[in-house]
Protein backbone atom coordinates (compact mmCIF):
# COMPACT_ATOMS: atom_id res chain seq x y z
CA UNK A 1 0.00 0.00 0.00
CA UNK A 2 1.47 3.49 -0.82
CA UNK A 3 1.24 6.15 1.83
CA UNK A 4 1.92 9.72 1.91
CA UNK A 5 5.83 10.23 3.98
CA UNK A 6 4.36 13.85 5.71
CA UNK A 7 1.04 12.72 6.44
CA UNK A 8 2.75 8.99 8.15
CA UNK A 9 4.54 11.54 10.16
CA UNK A 10 2.17 12.93 12.49
CA UNK A 11 1.31 10.94 15.21
CA UNK A 12 -2.39 10.19 15.57
CA UNK A 13 -3.07 8.63 18.55
CA UNK A 14 -0.20 7.87 21.04
CA UNK A 15 -0.62 5.58 24.29
CA UNK A 16 1.82 5.93 27.09
CA UNK A 17 1.61 3.49 29.97
CA UNK A 18 -1.74 2.29 29.81
CA UNK A 19 -2.98 -0.17 32.02
CA UNK A 20 -6.76 -0.87 33.40
CA UNK A 21 -7.54 -3.14 35.74
CA UNK A 22 -11.10 -4.62 36.60
CA UNK A 23 -12.43 -5.06 39.98
CA UNK A 24 -15.24 -7.29 40.87
CA UNK A 25 -15.91 -8.25 44.32
CA UNK A 26 -14.03 -11.13 44.28
CA UNK A 27 -10.62 -10.25 42.23
CA UNK A 28 -8.77 -8.27 40.34
CA UNK A 29 -8.25 -8.85 36.38
CA UNK A 30 -5.45 -7.08 34.82
CA UNK A 31 -6.83 -6.68 31.51
CA UNK A 32 -4.08 -4.00 29.69
CA UNK A 33 -0.72 -3.71 31.48
CA UNK A 34 1.74 -0.93 30.40
CA UNK A 35 0.96 -0.37 26.96
CA UNK A 36 3.16 1.99 24.69
CA UNK A 37 2.11 2.46 20.87
CA UNK A 38 2.17 4.88 18.09
CA UNK A 39 -0.22 5.12 15.38
CA UNK A 40 0.22 7.89 12.70
CA UNK A 41 -2.21 9.39 10.39
CA UNK A 42 -2.84 7.65 7.03
CA UNK A 43 -1.97 3.73 8.59
CA UNK A 44 -4.50 1.19 8.88
CA UNK A 45 -3.34 -0.45 11.90
CA UNK A 46 -4.30 -3.86 13.21
CA UNK A 47 -4.12 -5.01 16.62
CA UNK A 48 -3.86 -8.49 16.98
CA UNK A 49 -4.83 -10.72 19.53
CA UNK A 50 -6.47 -14.23 21.00
CA UNK A 51 -9.89 -13.86 22.62
CA UNK A 52 -9.44 -12.72 26.07
CA UNK A 53 -5.77 -10.73 25.11
CA UNK A 54 -7.40 -7.50 26.13
CA UNK A 55 -7.51 -5.95 22.29
CA UNK A 56 -11.46 -4.96 22.86
CA UNK A 57 -10.43 -3.25 25.69
CA UNK A 58 -7.88 -1.34 24.69
CA UNK A 59 -9.80 0.09 21.61
CA UNK A 60 -12.42 1.12 24.09
CA UNK A 61 -9.86 2.83 25.73
CA UNK A 62 -9.04 4.89 22.96
CA UNK A 63 -12.09 6.83 23.19
CA UNK A 64 -12.57 6.85 26.50
CA UNK A 65 -15.61 4.46 26.54
CA UNK A 66 -13.27 2.74 29.26
CA UNK A 67 -11.08 4.89 31.40
CA UNK A 68 -7.66 3.48 32.05
CA UNK A 69 -6.69 2.61 35.52
CA UNK A 70 -3.08 4.33 34.92
CA UNK A 71 -1.79 6.13 31.81
CA UNK A 72 -2.49 8.12 29.00
CA UNK A 73 -4.17 8.21 25.84
CA UNK A 74 -3.21 11.44 23.20
CA UNK A 75 -5.63 11.87 20.34
CA UNK A 76 -4.18 14.74 17.85
CA UNK A 77 -1.62 15.62 20.00
CA UNK A 78 -4.26 16.07 23.04
CA UNK A 79 -4.47 13.91 26.35
CA UNK A 80 -8.06 12.60 26.92
CA UNK A 81 -7.76 12.45 30.18
CA UNK A 82 -7.50 16.36 30.89
CA UNK A 83 -10.92 16.46 29.03
CA UNK A 84 -14.16 17.58 30.35
CA UNK A 85 -17.57 15.71 28.85
CA UNK A 86 -18.17 18.36 26.72
CA UNK A 87 -14.66 18.16 25.58
CA UNK A 88 -15.10 14.20 25.32
CA UNK A 89 -17.82 14.07 23.15
CA UNK A 90 -16.68 16.79 20.65
CA UNK A 91 -13.27 14.57 20.86
CA UNK A 92 -15.30 11.55 20.23
CA UNK A 93 -17.20 13.23 16.97
CA UNK A 94 -13.97 12.71 15.34
CA UNK A 95 -13.54 9.23 16.06
CA UNK A 96 -16.19 6.98 13.82
CA UNK A 97 -16.92 2.91 15.49
CA UNK A 98 -17.15 0.00 13.52
CA UNK A 99 -18.69 -2.97 15.57
CA UNK A 100 -19.22 -6.70 14.74
CA UNK A 101 -23.10 -6.72 14.86
CA UNK A 102 -23.04 -3.90 12.93
CA UNK A 103 -26.02 -1.76 15.78
CA UNK A 104 -28.02 -0.48 12.97
CA UNK A 105 -31.75 0.90 14.38
CA UNK A 106 -34.07 -1.70 12.92
CA UNK A 107 -36.81 0.63 12.77
CA UNK A 108 -35.09 2.87 10.39
CA UNK A 109 -34.65 2.69 7.05
CA UNK A 110 -31.12 3.00 5.50
CA UNK A 111 -30.87 6.20 4.47
CA UNK A 112 -32.67 6.71 8.20
CA UNK A 113 -29.32 5.15 9.69
CA UNK A 114 -27.10 6.74 7.93
CA UNK A 115 -29.08 10.48 8.67
CA UNK A 116 -29.16 9.77 12.55
CA UNK A 117 -25.77 11.02 13.42
CA UNK A 118 -26.38 14.05 11.37
CA UNK A 119 -29.77 15.04 13.16
CA UNK A 120 -27.97 14.79 16.03
CA UNK A 121 -25.02 17.06 14.92
CA UNK A 122 -28.10 19.67 13.86
CA UNK A 123 -27.11 19.36 10.18
CA UNK A 124 -30.04 20.83 7.98
CA UNK A 125 -32.63 18.33 6.60
CA UNK A 126 -31.82 18.51 2.72
CA UNK A 127 -27.95 19.14 3.83
CA UNK A 128 -27.92 15.94 5.98
CA UNK A 129 -30.03 14.07 3.16
CA UNK A 130 -27.38 14.95 0.71
CA UNK A 131 -24.65 14.08 2.49
CA UNK A 132 -26.00 10.81 3.14
CA UNK A 133 -26.82 9.79 -0.11
CA UNK A 134 -23.28 10.38 -0.66
CA UNK A 135 -22.04 8.24 1.97
CA UNK A 136 -24.27 5.62 0.41
CA UNK A 137 -22.40 5.71 -2.76
CA UNK A 138 -19.39 5.70 -1.37
CA UNK A 139 -20.51 2.23 0.24
CA UNK A 140 -22.51 0.85 -2.75
CA UNK A 141 -25.54 1.32 -1.22
CA UNK A 142 -27.43 4.27 -3.41
CA UNK A 143 -29.83 1.62 -4.35
CA UNK A 144 -30.94 0.27 -0.45
CA UNK A 145 -31.79 3.90 0.82
CA UNK A 146 -35.57 2.99 1.37
CA UNK A 147 -35.08 -0.72 2.48
CA UNK A 148 -34.80 -1.55 6.32
CA UNK A 149 -31.68 -3.35 7.96
CA UNK A 150 -33.55 -6.47 8.39
CA UNK A 151 -33.53 -6.91 4.26
CA UNK A 152 -30.11 -6.52 3.97
CA UNK A 153 -27.54 -9.51 3.99
CA UNK A 154 -24.42 -9.04 6.68
CA UNK A 155 -22.33 -7.26 4.42
CA UNK A 156 -24.94 -4.68 3.89
CA UNK A 157 -25.18 -3.90 7.10
CA UNK A 158 -21.90 -3.32 7.88
CA UNK A 159 -21.56 -0.90 5.12
CA UNK A 160 -24.51 0.89 6.13
CA UNK A 161 -22.13 1.35 9.75
CA UNK A 162 -19.19 1.99 7.64
CA UNK A 163 -21.70 4.97 5.94
CA UNK A 164 -23.35 6.04 9.44
CA UNK A 165 -19.64 6.49 11.03
CA UNK A 166 -18.37 8.47 7.96
CA UNK A 167 -21.23 10.76 8.48
CA UNK A 168 -20.13 13.26 11.38
CA UNK A 169 -16.75 13.07 9.13
CA UNK A 170 -14.20 11.35 11.44
CA UNK A 171 -10.22 11.56 11.24
CA UNK A 172 -10.15 7.56 13.09
CA UNK A 173 -12.22 4.92 12.39
CA UNK A 174 -12.15 2.59 15.11
CA UNK A 175 -13.29 -1.56 13.51
CA UNK A 176 -13.64 -3.73 16.53
CA UNK A 177 -13.69 -6.93 14.84
CA UNK A 178 -15.90 -5.30 11.86
CA UNK A 179 -15.66 -8.86 9.70
CA UNK A 180 -15.96 -11.45 12.98
CA UNK A 181 -19.54 -12.09 11.61
CA UNK A 182 -18.99 -12.17 8.08
CA UNK A 183 -17.93 -15.02 5.03
CA UNK A 184 -14.44 -14.79 3.79
CA UNK A 185 -15.68 -13.69 0.53
CA UNK A 186 -17.74 -10.60 2.00
CA UNK A 187 -14.73 -9.91 4.26
CA UNK A 188 -12.80 -9.35 1.53
CA UNK A 189 -15.01 -7.07 0.15
CA UNK A 190 -15.65 -4.74 3.24
CA UNK A 191 -12.00 -4.78 3.79
CA UNK A 192 -11.39 -3.38 0.04
CA UNK A 193 -13.66 -0.94 1.54
CA UNK A 194 -11.78 0.24 4.34
CA UNK A 195 -8.80 0.27 2.38
CA UNK A 196 -10.47 2.41 -0.45
CA UNK A 197 -11.71 5.34 2.66
CA UNK A 198 -8.50 5.35 3.70
CA UNK A 199 -6.80 6.19 0.81
CA UNK A 200 -9.64 8.63 -0.56
CA UNK A 201 -10.61 10.44 2.47
CA UNK A 202 -7.28 10.00 4.40
CA UNK A 203 -8.99 8.63 7.27
CA UNK A 204 -6.65 6.84 9.85
CA UNK A 205 -7.90 3.09 10.43
CA UNK A 206 -7.35 1.32 13.38
CA UNK A 207 -8.65 -2.66 12.86
CA UNK A 208 -9.07 -4.50 16.13
CA UNK A 209 -9.37 -8.34 15.24
CA UNK A 210 -8.34 -12.00 15.88
CA UNK A 211 -7.92 -13.12 12.35
CA UNK A 212 -4.30 -12.72 11.24
CA UNK A 213 -5.36 -12.97 7.76
CA UNK A 214 -7.31 -9.74 8.21
CA UNK A 215 -4.18 -7.73 8.69
CA UNK A 216 -2.27 -9.25 6.02
CA UNK A 217 -5.04 -8.24 3.54
CA UNK A 218 -5.10 -4.35 4.74
CA UNK A 219 -3.01 -3.34 7.29
CA UNK A 220 0.02 -1.18 7.17
CA UNK A 221 1.30 -1.92 10.70
CA UNK A 222 0.40 -4.08 13.12
CA UNK A 223 0.56 -4.26 17.41
CA UNK A 224 0.22 -8.19 18.55
CA UNK A 225 -1.78 -8.33 22.35
CA UNK A 226 -1.00 -11.15 24.27
CA UNK A 227 -2.13 -11.74 27.83
CA UNK A 228 -2.73 -7.82 28.16
CA UNK A 229 0.49 -6.91 26.83
CA UNK A 230 2.06 -5.38 24.28
CA UNK A 231 4.22 -8.63 22.67
CA UNK A 232 5.55 -7.25 19.33
CA UNK A 233 4.95 -4.10 16.94
CA UNK A 234 6.05 -2.99 13.27
CA UNK A 235 5.28 -3.82 9.59
CA UNK A 236 3.36 -6.25 8.50
CA UNK A 237 5.75 -7.19 6.20
CA UNK A 238 8.65 -6.88 8.68
CA UNK A 239 6.67 -9.20 11.69
CA UNK A 240 5.86 -11.85 8.99
CA UNK A 241 9.19 -12.15 7.79
CA UNK A 242 11.37 -11.69 11.51
CA UNK A 243 8.58 -12.40 14.42
CA UNK A 244 10.59 -11.70 17.34
CA UNK A 245 7.83 -13.41 19.82
CA UNK A 246 6.02 -16.23 20.51
CA UNK A 247 2.76 -14.53 19.94
CA UNK A 248 3.62 -13.20 16.73
CA UNK A 249 5.03 -16.77 15.63
CA UNK A 250 1.83 -18.38 16.83
CA UNK A 251 -0.48 -15.69 14.95
CA UNK A 252 1.47 -15.89 11.60
CA UNK A 253 1.71 -19.95 12.07
CA UNK A 254 -1.85 -20.30 12.46
CA UNK A 255 -3.13 -22.09 9.17
CA UNK A 256 -0.47 -24.64 10.14
CA UNK A 257 -2.28 -26.26 12.89
CA UNK A 258 1.08 -27.18 14.23
CA UNK A 259 0.65 -28.05 17.92
CA UNK A 260 1.43 -31.99 19.22
CA UNK A 261 2.17 -32.61 15.49
CA UNK A 262 3.56 -36.12 15.04
CA UNK A 263 5.58 -36.82 12.10
CA UNK A 264 6.72 -40.00 10.27
CA UNK A 265 10.46 -38.57 10.26
CA UNK A 266 12.13 -39.04 13.29
CA UNK A 267 14.17 -35.75 13.21
CA UNK A 268 12.78 -32.69 15.64
CA UNK A 269 14.93 -30.22 13.42
CA UNK A 270 12.34 -27.68 12.30
CA UNK A 271 12.78 -24.28 10.20
CA UNK A 272 10.47 -21.73 9.04
CA UNK A 273 11.44 -20.49 5.18
CA UNK A 274 10.03 -17.05 4.28
CA UNK A 275 9.61 -15.83 0.71
CA UNK A 276 8.92 -12.79 -1.24
CA UNK A 277 8.08 -11.90 -4.62
CA UNK A 278 12.01 -12.60 -5.79
CA UNK A 279 12.33 -16.40 -4.67
CA UNK A 280 9.80 -19.37 -5.10
CA UNK A 281 9.04 -22.59 -3.26
CA UNK A 282 9.77 -25.57 -5.99
CA UNK A 283 13.26 -24.87 -6.96
CA UNK A 284 14.90 -23.71 -3.96
CA UNK A 285 13.36 -27.19 -2.03
CA UNK A 286 13.95 -29.38 -4.90
CA UNK A 287 17.60 -28.19 -5.67
CA UNK A 288 18.35 -28.50 -1.76
CA UNK A 289 16.79 -31.92 -1.39
CA UNK A 290 19.23 -32.58 -4.45
CA UNK A 291 22.23 -31.28 -3.33
CA UNK A 292 22.31 -32.74 0.18
CA UNK A 293 20.60 -36.42 -1.05
CA UNK A 294 17.87 -36.71 1.65
CA UNK A 295 14.36 -35.60 1.90
CA UNK A 296 12.64 -33.45 4.18
CA UNK A 297 8.93 -33.07 5.21
CA UNK A 298 6.87 -30.46 4.33
CA UNK A 299 4.92 -29.62 7.52
CA UNK A 300 3.30 -26.31 6.41
CA UNK A 301 3.28 -24.12 2.91
CA UNK A 302 1.30 -21.19 2.20
CA UNK A 303 1.49 -17.34 0.38
CA UNK A 304 -0.10 -14.11 1.73
CA UNK A 305 -1.01 -11.12 -0.08
CA UNK A 306 0.69 -8.54 2.70
CA UNK A 307 0.09 -4.85 1.04
CA UNK A 308 -0.15 -6.18 -2.91
CA UNK A 309 3.32 -8.05 -2.52
CA UNK A 310 3.12 -12.13 -2.36
CA UNK A 311 4.47 -13.50 1.08
CA UNK A 312 5.09 -16.64 1.34
CA UNK A 313 6.22 -19.14 3.90
CA UNK A 314 7.45 -22.96 4.57
CA UNK A 315 7.79 -24.92 7.51
CA UNK A 316 10.33 -27.98 7.15
CA UNK A 317 11.11 -30.84 8.92
CA UNK A 318 14.49 -31.56 8.37
CA UNK A 319 16.66 -34.83 8.54
CA UNK A 320 17.97 -36.26 12.14
CA UNK A 321 21.02 -36.37 10.46
CA UNK A 322 22.92 -33.01 12.18
CA UNK A 323 25.27 -32.77 9.71
CA UNK A 324 22.89 -33.14 6.82
CA UNK A 325 20.44 -30.73 8.16
CA UNK A 326 23.13 -27.78 8.98
CA UNK A 327 23.86 -28.52 5.06
CA UNK A 328 20.22 -27.75 4.13
CA UNK A 329 19.98 -24.83 6.44
CA UNK A 330 23.12 -23.30 4.86
CA UNK A 331 22.21 -23.92 1.43
CA UNK A 332 18.93 -21.93 1.78
CA UNK A 333 20.80 -19.28 3.22
CA UNK A 334 23.26 -18.84 0.43
CA UNK A 335 20.57 -18.45 -1.95
CA UNK A 336 19.61 -15.28 0.39
CA UNK A 337 16.26 -16.65 2.48
CA UNK A 338 15.30 -16.31 5.65
CA UNK A 339 15.47 -19.20 7.92
CA UNK A 340 14.63 -19.53 11.18
CA UNK A 341 14.78 -22.23 13.50
CA UNK A 342 11.73 -23.45 15.58
CA UNK A 343 11.88 -25.47 18.86
CA UNK A 344 8.97 -27.85 19.94
CA UNK A 345 7.72 -27.78 16.48
CA UNK A 346 7.08 -31.11 16.43
CA UNK A 347 6.84 -34.08 18.95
Amino acid sequence: METDNNAMSEVMIRIEGLSKTFRTKDAEVEALKDINLDIHAGEIYGIIGMSGAGKSTLVRCLNYLERPTKGNVYVEGKNLADMDERELRSTRKRIGMIFQHFNLLMQRSVLGNVLFPLEIGKVPGEQAKKKAMELLGLVGLSDKAGVYPAQLSGGQMQRVAIARALAADPKILLCDEATSALDPATTKSILELLSRINKELGITIVIITHSMSVVEEVCTHVAIIDGGVLAETGEVKEVFAHPRTDAAKRLFMESGAHEGLVTELKGKHCIRIVFTKNSSFEPVIANMVLSVGTPVNILLADTKDIGGIAHGQMVLQLPEDEEKAQAMVEYLKTRKLDVEELTDYVQ
